[in-house]
């Protein structure tokens, strides 16, 4: 079972955005916050470049891998080869709407079949000892999310699970796109309050719609975790006071200047390797949100960070446009 500060705040896995470099800025901002891969799917990971789709830094733990699938057998080898790669935790996405999850039945049409996600997690369950989750949604479509919720955990506790990370939003698979998905169902966050009211040996982590370290603090009085999604890829600033304010320990570095310091052997090593530029600092670009010279900022990364000759000059080039003063509204909030 997962233990309450194991979820206590976590970077939810997004499409394109959490690799591998994503990942290992974000942990130069916070040593505690939990983080999580894209969704992998458990024929990629069977018949695909696993180094590629699972490789990561001994730097990122913890670091959980989130899994795509809906066949018991097929999810437990990629489990198994996901934990031989040191995974700390695995995921099962119960939650996707978009269209290719659903044409291979998983994602957030699994809702439907809480019986099979149960099969799901005994399979994995049984094939490695890291702790295995789910991430859901409260329902899809007209489902009521009263029995929908509560058939999904019966199933998923019944087989073991370790943990739960509930987006407390339905997923519409007919008339909304993935996008749309993220914003227009209406957050219900009383129904995850009430599930772990109703479970209070379950870990249960919420997960949308939460953009600030107070929004955090007030959702564990009712959960274990937050699971913060968009916010801390778009504004990474904010993963620097998770560690003091969230789990009352200081945090790795002072600012975010800092954070660009500690982060910049990291950027030589990938670029010695290859890498271009502006595959690690796409990652970056709102880091300086809300201080002076964060647009210049930006745009010297999207102008120059994205040539073939960029290098870590090009990146400091950048924070040379931002003010090192701190803004009076930042400096009220802080004080």
């Amino acid at each position: 079972m997962m233990k309450p500060d194991d979820i206590r705040f976590s970077v939810a896995p997004m499409m394109d955005w959490t690799d591998r470099y994503c990942r290992s800025f974000h942990r130069v901002l916070s040593r505690r916050a939990r983080l999580y891969t894209e969704m992998v799917t458990s024929n990629a990971v069977l018949h695909g470049d696993r180094e590629r789709l699972l490789g990561f830094s001994d730097a990122e733990h913890p670091v959980a891998v989130q899994l795509g699938g809906s066949v018991p057998a097929d999810l437990a080898a990629a489990a198994r080869i996901a934990e031989s790669f040191g995974y700390d935790e695995i995921n099962l996405n119960v939650g996707c709407p978009s269209d290719r999850v659903q044409d291979g039945r998983f994602g957030a049409c699994l809702m439907r079949d809480p019986t099979l996600v149960g099969e799901c997690v005994v399979a994995m369950k049984a094939a490695v000892s890291v702790p295995v989750t789910v991430k859901c949604r409260i329902g899809v479509d007209d489902q009521d999310t009263e029995v929908a919720l509560d058939s999904l955990v019966d199933a998923v506790e019944r087989a073991g699970v370790d943990g739960l990370i509930v987006h407390a939003r339905k997923a519409w698979l007919q008339g909304l796109s993935p996008k749309e998905n993220r914003d227009v169902p209406p957050l219900d966050y009383e129904r995850v309050a009430r599930l772990k009211r109703n479970r209070p040996s379950l870990p249960i982590a919420i997960n949308g719609g939460i953009a600030t370290i107070e929004e955090t603090l007030n959702q564990l009085n009712a959960v274990d975790g937050v699971m913060m999604g968009r916010t801390a890829y778009h504004e990474p600033a904010l993963l620097l006071d998770v560690d003091r304010l969230v789990f009352g320990e200081e945090a790795p570095v002072a600012d975010a200047f800092e954070a660009v310091e500690a982060f910049s052997p990291i950027v030589a090593g990938a670029l010695a390797q290859g890498i271009r530029l502006h595959s690690l600092t796409r990652h970056m670009l709102g880091l300086f949100t809300g201080r002076p010279g964060a647009r210049a900022y930006r745009r010297h990364l999207s102008t120059f960070g994205t040539r073939a000759d960029a290098d870590l000059s090009t990146l400091r080039e950048a924070v040379a446009h931002v003010s090192r003063e701190i803004p009076e509204r930042a400096a009220a909030q802080a004080a």
